[in-house]
C-alpha cells in the first residue's frame, strides 16, 4: 500500500483585479479536482496562502460549474462548495511564512487570476518552494499557479524554472477569457523570460500537463485532475523500495 503523504495546497488571498476592480480569487475547480484525487488516494492535505486567513473564490468559477450542473453533468465542484466543513477550511488558512517545508512531501499552487497579484513577489512562498524542491519534494502548479514559480531561486543562484519544461495559462487563453487587459503580465511570456521551456496544448483550454522530474505544471483549469495524478505518481516513484522478505 502506498505511504500516506502530506501535501500543502497554496491559494490566493486576492479578491479583485488591481487594474479594473473585477472580482477574482481562487478558481475553485483547481482546488477541488486536485483535492478529490489526493484525498481518495489517502493523502493528507493542508491549505495555506500568502497572507493567511480567507481564500476568496472567483465567482466565474462557480458560474461555469453551475452551467455544467444545469446541463446534467456531475459537478464535484458544487459537491465541495456545498460541504460546509470543506468550505470552512478556506476561511482560516495558514500563512506560508509559518509553514515548515520539512512537514510536507509536495506543494501544489492553485490558480485563479488572484494569484497573479500575490504569488509573485511573495518571498516566504518563494523560499518555501525552493526549500521543498531542494529537499527532494514535489513542486506542482496549475493554470496561473506557475506565477508563484517565477521568482523562486535555488541555493546555487539559478531560477527554479530556468531550463525546465513547464506550462501555464497561455496568452491566447487570456485573450479568449477577455482578461488580457486586466492582468499585470502574461504568464506565458514571463516564464519564457526566465529561461523556462514553455509549451502548451494545440487547442486552448484543452487539458495539458508537463512533467520535468519533480516539477509538474498544468496549463489551465481542465488540467488540475491530470496534475494531481502526476503528483501522486511521482510521489509513489519516490518511495523507498520494499526490503525483500
Amino acid at each position: 500500500m502506498p505511504a500516506q503523504r502530506r501535501i500543502l495546497v497554496v491559494a490566493t488571498n486576492v479578491d479583485q483585479y488591481q487594474k479594473v476592480g473585477f472580482r477574482t480569487g481562487l478558481w475553485l475547480s483547481e482546488l477541488t479536482h486536485f483535492w478529490d484525487v489526493a484525498e481518495e488516494a489517502g493523502h493528507t492535505l493542508q491549505l495555506a496562502s500568502p497572507s493567511g486567513g480567507k481564500i476568496p473564490i472567483d465567482p466565474e468559477s462557480l458560474m461555469l460549474s453551475e452551467l455544467a450542473r444545469s446541463a446534467g453533468m456531475r459537478s464535484s465542484v458544487f459537491k465541495r462548495y456545498e460541504d460546509r466543513i470543506f468550505m470552512d477550511l478556506l476561511n482560516d488558512t495558514a500563512n506560508v511564512a509559518a509553514v515548515d517545508p520539512g512537514e510536507f512531501d509536495a506543494i501544489y499552487l492553485t490558480g485563479g487570476h488572484g494569484v497573479m497579484f500575490d504569488f509573485p513577489g511573495c518571498e516566504p512562498l518563494a523560499r518555501l518552494i525552493a526549500a521543498m524542491y531542494e529537499q527532494g519534494r514535489v513542486v506542482a502548479a496549475v493554470c496561473h499557479g506557475p506565477a508563484g514559480l517565477l521568482d523562486v531561486r535555488l541555493g546555487n543562484g539559478e531560477l527554479l524554472v530556468q531550463g525546465k519544461r513547464v506550462t501555464g495559462f497561455s496568452w491566447n487563453e487570456e485573450i479568449m477569457a477577455k482578461r488580457d487587459f486586466a492582468v499585470p503580465f502574461g504568464l506565458e511570456q514571463e516564464l519564457g523570460k526566465r529561461g523556462a521551456q514553455y509549451s502548451k496544448a494545440m487547442l486552448p483550454f484543452a487539458p495539458y500537463v508537463v512533467e520535468d522530474g519533480r516539477l509538474i505544471t498544468g496549463q489551465n483549469p481542465g488540467s488540475a485532475y491530470g496534475v494531481a495524478k502526476a503528483v501522486l505518481r511521482t510521489l509513489r516513484l519516490s518511495e523507498p523500495a520494499a526490503e525483500p522478505a
